[in-house]
């Protein structure tokens, strides 16, 4: 039996993770609740003073401002889309008889105007652009959401469905640049007050095709994006917990999101796997909390 496996057996057996019967897709117990909540709280601790505004918004988005995106260029294979009956009478007496034969009851079905959100920010971008020009100390934003991301897998560090919060800011290159350092220092002190050891590392992200690599090389070159890595379920290959992604003007050009001047604004983001970094607390101190360590519990709890 290999570690993830063997790692998520244990989280069902402790009933922190609940099996719904697809891969990737869990319920939570109170407990592994609590442990997220706990932690955002530590999040608030570091990042509150910075007078982030908040947004929250659902785990489906605008289609159409999906499409406008470009995320089916970069990751169709990680897309999420909401379909639903849209038929007559006899189309629905039709899909019931398919459904009870075995027969696929799914090609009925036809795209709504919704999609499952990949990121928490990206409903945000075209939310503050219909604002008009960004104020002269640029943007600041605190966000928190269920994301989707279509890649199955055993490994209790790789959900479907996931939440991710995100602080995103807007400004210059050397705001938003500073705004990304600071997070990977606050990133490395909050990982060292819960007792976890990390290591930070470029990284890029899972673009898709042969034109994919291209922009692999070209993230990594030019040191667009960094990752906070934790052993999980592999000491080898240590899962990203924490990202922090320099996202140059590309977001601004594409988005018409302009500073006071009417300069292009750049944008950088620091995002907070929420599950892995519970999963990272569990997997390195146990899955009952109050065997913890005490420096954890207090960094948590008080």
């Amino acid at each position: 039996m290999d570690m993830q496996t063997s790692f998520l057996d244990r989280l069902f057996e402790s009933g922190l993770l609940i099996d719904t019967g697809v891969d990737g897709l869990y319920g939570r117990s109170g407990q592994f609740e609590e442990v997220i909540t706990a932690f955002e709280r530590l999040i608030d601790k570091f990042g509150g003073a910075d007078g982030a505004e908040a947004m929250r918004f659902p785990p489906g988005m605008n289609r159409a401002l999906f499409e406008k995106s470009g995320y089916m260029k970069s990751f169709p294979q990680l897309a999420g889309t909401v379909h639903s009956f849209c038929g007559s009478e006899l189309d629905h007496m039709n899909l019931l008889q398919c459904m009870e034969v075995g027969d696929d009851w799914t090609k009925g079905q036809e795209a709504t105007d919704i999609v499952l959100t990949p990121a928490a920010c990206y409903p945000l971008y075209p939310t503050i652009a219909k604002r008009g020009n960004l104020p002269a100390k640029g943007g600041l934003f605190d966000l928190q959401s269920y994301c989707f991301r279509h890649e199955p897998s055993k490994d209790p560090a790789r959900q479907q469905l996931f939440r991710m919060r995100e602080y995103v800011c807007m400004g210059t290159e050397s705001h938003v640049t500073d705004f990304r350092q600071r997070w990977m220092d606050r990133g490395v002190e909050m990982m060292k007050q819960v007792g976890l050891q990390v290591v930070i590392d470029v990284a890029n992200d899972p673009f898709f095709g042969r034109a994919g690599k291209m922009m692999v090389n070209n993230q990594r070159d030019q040191n667009l994006k960094f990752e906070l890595l934790i052993p999980i379920t592999s000491t080898a290959n240590p899962t990203a917990c924490m990202s922090f992604n320099y996202h140059q003007d590309s977001f601004g050009q594409k988005w018409d999101l302009n500073l006071e001047d009417g300069s292009v604004a750049h944008t950088a983001c620091v995002g907070f796997g929420l599950e892995r970094i519970a999963l990272a607390l569990f997997h390195h101190h146990g899955l009952d909390v109050k065997e913890w360590p005490a420096n954890a519990r207090k960094a948590l709890w008080g």
